[in-house]
């Protein structure tokens, strides 16, 4: 009986500190995944994807090699931003594609790829221009 006490309380110990290190565990790696999205959005900042574009509220931009000014008007709503694409206004919600003929041999692509109240982040792409 006194054995049954002992190892009761051996194995008492032991998960106590099993838990502290399970909770020392779970405390390195919330800090270790907060250092990588910090890393991560550094590094989006320094090289962001090809032909996309941060647009702050009331910013615009010379954006897809010189052929499109792009601006985001106001703060964005819950449902949709409005964007001056070359001069016109249009709503335009997550996952529009905006198409804007900017001569007739070049089309460009303005997508919405996401928004929130501090930024738009678009993506622009042009076909080459067809030989005439």
């Amino acid at each position: 009986m006194v054995d049954v006490k002992r190892q009761t309380l051996q194995l008492q110990s032991e998960n106590q500190r099993l838990k502290r290190q399970i909770v020392q565990q779970d405390s390195n790696l919330i800090a270790a995944q907060v250092k990588l999205k910090s890393a991560q959005a550094a590094l989006d900042e320094i090289m962001p994807s090809a032909n996309t574009y941060v647009i702050s509220p009331n910013q615009s931009m010379i954006i897809a090699g010189g052929r499109l000014s792009v601006g985001l008007i106001g703060s964005p709503t819950n449902d949709n931003v409005t964007m001056n694409i070359n001069g016109k206004r249009q709503p335009v919600s997550t996952g529009d594609v905006v198409n804007v003929a900017v001569n007739p041999s070049t089309t460009c692509h303005v997508r919405m790829e996401s928004f929130d109240m501090f930024k738009a982040i678009v993506t622009a792409t042009c076909e080459p221009e067809r030989p005439q």
